[in-house]
């Protein structure tokens, strides 16, 4: 099994995430915002910090997703992506591990299949640490 991407200076709640939301490009963040709040919610074990800029998910001490924002779209991002189940093929991307869903203003989000993504992919890192 791979390393696991681990931060330990992840916390319950950081000051630095909640600014992240306030800050920048404002209304990509606020598309953001929401999902991020699903992923912080995903467990008692997730912890968060802002990660190279972006808000960061973890379970205990170990990344499974994040959020960005740029001018034209919202990352939802998953560290072990590559690796999760996607029936609907919401995620994009070619790397060895990672895979976003990209959201834009106006365009329809299936909710159900990606908070059902976020939760396969809190679950898959809860099991890869159980593994540990």
């Amino acid at each position: 099994m791979d390393a696991l991407f681990r931060f330990s200076s992840a916390v319950a709640r950081s000051r630095e995430v909640e600014a992240w939301f306030s800050g920048g490009d404002e209304a990509m963040r606020r598309l953001a915002q929401p999902w991020f709040k699903r992923l912080r919610a995903s467990g008692a074990n997730t912890r968060e910090l802002l990660h190279d800029g972006h808000p960061t998910a973890c379970v205990e001490d170990a990344a499974f997703a994040y959020v960005d924002a740029f001018s034209a779209h919202v990352n939802i991002g998953f560290y072990e992506g590559a690796s999760l189940p996607d029936p609907l093929g919401l995620l994009q991307g070619a790397g060895k591990r990672m895979r976003h869903v990209k959201l834009r203003w106006g365009e329809p989000v299936d909710e159900v299949a990606l908070t059902a993504l976020i939760a396969t992919a809190y679950h898959d890192m809860a099991a890869r640490l159980a593994a540990k």
